[in-house]
């Protein structure tokens, strides 16, 4: 049960919120992709998974930037879907038996997440042209990309390993 309210009756503290809310998110991701690099067997899986993870860390420093702009501060809270999504990777992961079929179910993971960002980094984007927060814009934009190119490069692997998986 919630203690306090957030008291969100404008768009801009709607705004800082969901932008605390996706630290949460990149934070939780940035320590979730060393296990699932651990995890993988597929080279080029655990090499999209490294690049990504740089990537996140990226994107960590960009919300910081973000939020101490519009906020004057970067903390973030807890994102729970991204709680749950990581929770469901490790059980999915934990019960696979074959190589290849983990490395899919790493894949599936990965990719739900990505799609759950997409979502909210366009969301939060938009807001910030409404309120006229062009750099801010630009910023979530590129983030947008780089996880739809993770996103994309995630289904290229696919293609492979889920052949692979078929066979186990």
């Amino acid at each position: 049960m919630k203690m306090f309210s957030a008291n969100l009756d404008n768009l801009r503290k709607l705004y800082i919120n969901q932008l605390r809310t996706l630290l949460s998110t990149e934070q939780q991701i940035t320590e979730a992709l060393p296990k699932m690099i651990d995890k993988s067997t597929d080279v080029q899986l655990k090499q999209a998974f490294q690049s990504h993870l740089q990537e996140t860390r990226e994107q960590v420093t960009r919300l910081e930037q973000i939020l101490n702009k519009a906020a004057g501060e970067a903390s973030p809270i807890k994102c729970k879907v991204t709680a749950a999504l990581v929770s469901a990777a490790e059980d999915m992961v934990k019960d696979a038996a074959d190589d290849d079929v983990r490395d899919a179910a790493l894949i599936s993971a990965g990719q739900r997440v990505e799609h759950y960002e997409i979502a909210c980094y366009g969301t939060v984007r938009h807001w910030a042209q409404i309120l006229g927060l062009t750099s801010d814009a630009e910023l979530l934009d590129k983030t947008i990309r780089e996880e739809g190119h993770a996103d994309h490069l995630l289904t290229q692997i696919s293609n492979r390993v889920n052949e692979q998986a078929k066979v186990a």
